[in-house]
């Protein structure tokens, strides 16, 4: 029998061992297991090299959450979303979330004992639900124009400041984007822009609660009445979609009484960001209709190879149940007076940093906070350096405030946004003042000239 040399766990080193003698291949499977505490190491201290998500201050999505619903996320990272079957309690949950959702935004024909009544679904972030929600214009477009649909073109109507997911909406799914342009001095559009842009084949008219770019909410009730008049004058019934990505977790419990949702019978459709002011962690999103009418029945799918018979409306099939538990764990545990309570205060942070930055000399504020607690700003005027030597300069106070240019029509406009999330308090605000004055000192010191020129911006 061969001897074998009895190595103890105990004095095993944990860096001077295989990580250092025998690097592990970073483009290829390695030849040989290892341990799976090395493993964990290895893996762990390449992390490291990120930066600190609390810090992120570009980022809408969720980077804390209470330690009660991280282990409930944890327990159910092996549930398949979609085997509604085999787990029919984190099916259930998912329904009621969407109900929640539906009954947030004012659907219509919801029945309190009923989950089902809703129309909608859980998805993977808002960009799906936007696919989903931009799917079903598409369909009743044709369904409105027939068999002419095959050499007509669709367009979407939407301004510039959209989120990127549009673009690739229309890209995919053959659809002619009709972009309306910022100025300089208004960074969303207008309901008389809005109607020099559609015409019969308009699918919809895209209305944005809470933009990427300064938080700024549309005027989607105006847009609607809009679009009222020109149906009774000229015939033309065109829906709009309301793309709450950022903002319809905040609106309902931080301006009830602005009408923007369902109230407004020009709405079909709104989707809605679990993994952002639904303080939910990356990777959930909502669609939802007014009701099932909206919903063309030619886009849902039924399977049973699962177990039973299965309705399906998503372009994921399979994807973990954890996202929709964490978010159902924060609509329990919270309620309404629980967002309201939350977003009162991420308001108050935001519109406490925006008035240290409109007292300050350098700045210009754009979004003070009060709509969405995003705060976007910028210099105020030529100081030798740019907007992106200030976001360069806080980087290495571990800051990550992005430096952007503003969308076509404002293009000469470089803008500073901060996202205030759940998890950035008051005290990491007063931080994040004291090191951008230390920043601004520095700069005004040296004068870089505005060396920096790549932009830092996330979504």
């Amino acid at each position: 029998m061969p001897h074998v040399k009895y190595r103890s766990p105990s004095i095993s080193p944990a860096y001077t061992g295989r990580l250092s003698a025998d690097p592990i291949p970073s483009l290829r499977l390695p030849d040989e297991p290892m341990e799976p505490a090395a493993a964990y190491r290895f893996i762990h201290d390449e992390l490291m090299l990120d930066g600190s998500s609390r810090l992120n201050l570009a980022t809408f999505v969720t980077t804390w959450m209470d330690p009660e619903a991280e282990k409930l996320m944890a327990e159910t990272f092996d549930k398949n979303m979609i085997d509604k079957d085999e787990y029919p309690a984190t099916a259930a949950i998912e329904s009621r979330c969407v109900s929640m959702v539906a009954d947030l935004f004012h659907a219509e024909d919801l029945r309190d004992d009923d989950a089902s009544s809703a129309t909608g679904v859980s998805t993977i972030g808002s960009s799906e639900a936007v696919m989903l929600g931009g799917l079903a214009l598409k369909w009743r477009w044709k369904d409105r124009v027939g068999e002419k649909w095959k050499t007509r073109t669709p367009n979407l109507v939407m301004g510039s400041n959209v989120q990127v997911v549009w673009e690739k909406f229309c890209r995919y799914f053959e659809v002619e984007p009709r972009y309306i342009p910022m100025t300089e001095d208004r960074y969303v559009i207008t309901p008389e822009q809005v109607l020099d842009y559609v015409d019969e084949d308009t699918i919809g008219v895209v209305a944005i609660l809470g933009t990427t770019y300064t938080g700024e909410l549309e005027p989607i009730a105006e847009i609607c009445a809009a679009l009222d008049k020109l149906e009774k004058d000229k015939g033309l019934d065109i829906p709009v979609h309301v793309d709450a990505a950022s903002g319809g977790f905040v609106v309902p419990f931080l301006h009830p009484d602005l009408v923007w949702d369902f109230r407004l019978p020009r709405v079909a459709s709104i989707n809605v960001s679990g993994h952002k002011y639904g303080l939910t962690y990356p990777g959930l999103g909502f669609v939802v209709w007014r009701n099932k009418d909206l919903l063309p029945e030619d886009l849902v799918f039924r399977v049973n190879y699962l177990g039973g018979d299965m309705p399906t409306f998503t372009l994921n099939f399979s994807r973990p149940g954890n996202q929709v538990v964490g978010q159902y764990y924060n609509f329990v545990r919270l309620g309404r007076a629980g967002y309201t309570t939350v977003m009162k205060r991420l308001s108050h942070t935001a519109r406490w940093l925006s008035d240290q930055l409109a007292e300050c000399k350098h700045f210009e504020v754009i979004s003070d906070g009060s709509a969405i607690p995003v705060v976007a700003f910028r210099l105020s005027g030529d100081f030798g350096y740019t907007e992106f030597d200030v976001s360069a300069a806080l980087r290495s106070y571990g800051w990550q405030v992005p430096a952007y240019t503003m969308p076509e029509g404002a293009e000469n406009v470089t803008v500073l946004r901060v996202v205030v999330r759940e998890g950035f308090s008051a005290d990491l605000a007063r931080s994040l003042w004291d090191d951008l004055n230390a920043v601004l000192g520095h700069l005004d010191a040296i004068k870089p000239e505005g060396h920096f020129t790549e932009q830092h911006f996330a979504h």
